[in-house]
């Protein structure tokens, strides 16, 4: 895809984050998808392609009164929206739609109008993982971070620091769940979930949503909003079952979305102002950081530690407060990606000076699946 061809141009979360125990899922992706045509001006007789995951494309276009001409229901956790971003900008490229809407919707924490959370007994994981007693992903992911740990000696205290300074950022955030400061000792005393992992290193459990509209670097101009363009884009799928990772110290789908996105771009890791990484447990920003190139194997921890992702720092990281502060609905992805069109647009909370590209990076499942988009609001 060429450089700047595509551009955000709408961008909203749900009016409420949090507890919203009186909007159904479909309601939540309802309302953040409304707020995104306000925020640049459309009607959903505007739009001609719908992109979803939790619900179908089928019942978010019938919801809405849309008829789209191009449709992606690609379901691969909370790393789903990047990839939607990605198709979506392909798809304009190729002339297949001109406005795209992605909805992200959650009652993550009410449970209102969700399904229910299964594993089918006849899937890999419900066949091979399952009988072995996991309680979900706070019992999953513990299988590659305790391998991480030993191999590359990073400590309980370097991870409980990304916590910490995520907090930081999450105290610049009216909106974000939890603003008080916490140290390291606080993580580390927090209650015990799945060792490693206390409580204060696990995602947030709550309800809300989020949406972008998309549409050619061309239309961007005329629209009320500041236009932030894609420059680079990534997606790969590994397994679906953490137990069988090609490694434990790496994800092989990071290892490929982050750096297609990063050769699509023409960019290195010096340009790169802003930086979002998933972070549904605190090991997340650990691999992430080395499986994109920005440290070397092993060094995250000390990284993160020494405050190089802070407040102030050279590279700022999850400044909303990401999925441990600031918010966590199941799939994180579009937070991520609102925060980086935020920080696009000058309009972020903890905006970050003079910011011109920002990389987003996701994950899905247990290392299952990953999405990565590069932003600029530079013009093409």
């Amino acid at each position: 895809m060429p450089h700047n061809t595509v551009a955000v141009v709408g961008a909203a979360e749900t009016t409420k984050l949090g507890v919203i125990p009186d909007m159904s899922q479909i309601q939540l992706h309802a309302d953040a998808a409304l707020n995104a045509m306000a925020d640049c001006g459309l009607k959903p007789k505007d739009i001609d392609g719908v992109a979803t995951a939790g619900e179908t494309p089928v019942q978010i276009a019938h919801y809405l009164g849309i008829t789209p001409t191009w449709v992606d229901g690609t379901a691969v956790g909370g790393c789903s929206f990047m990839i939607h971003v990605r198709h979506a900008a392909a798809a304009i490229e190729a002339g297949l739609a001109k406005t795209i809407l992605v909805t992200h919707g959650e009652s993550g924490r009410s449970r209102v109008g969700n399904p229910p959370r299964s594993v089918p007994p006849s899937s890999l994981n419900g066949q091979f993982e399952q009988p072995f007693g996991p309680m979900g992903p706070p019992s999953l992911f513990p299988i590659p971070v305790l391998r991480y740990m030993k191999t590359y000696g990073v400590t309980h205290e370097q991870i409980a620091m990304v916590s910490v300074v995520q907090r930081e950022w999450a105290a610049k955030n009216p909106r974000a769940t939890f603003r008080d400061p916490i140290t390291v000792e606080d993580v580390l005393n927090s209650r015990m979930i799945a060792y490693p992992f206390r409580l204060l290193q696990c995602c947030l459990v709550t309800d809300g949503g989020g949406a972008l509209i998309l549409t050619s670097a061309e239309r961007a101009k005329d629209f009320p909003t500041k236009p932030v363009y894609i420059l680079g884009t990534g997606e790969s799928v590994e397994t679906p079952m953490v137990s069988q990772m090609e490694s434990f110290t790496s994800s092989r789908a990071f290892s490929v979305a982050g750096p297609t996105a990063f050769r699509e771009a023409g960019i290195k890791h010096s340009d790169v102002d802003h930086l979002m990484i998933y972070d549904a447990f605190a090991h997340l920003p650990l691999f992430g950081l080395e499986d994109l190139g920005f440290v070397p194997r092993g060094e995250a921890g000390r990284f993160i530690a020494e405050r190089n992702t802070a407040p102030g720092s050279k590279l700022p990281l999850n400044t909303n407060g990401g999925g441990l502060s600031y918010m966590h609905s199941g799939m994180y992805g579009m937070y991520a990606l609102q925060e980086s069109v935020r920080q696009m647009r000058g309009t972020a909370p903890a905006q970050i000076p003079a910011a011109k590209v920002s990389v987003c990076h996701g994950v899905g499942g247990m290392f299952a699946a990953s999405g990565t988009i590069i932003f600029s609001n530079q013009k093409p």
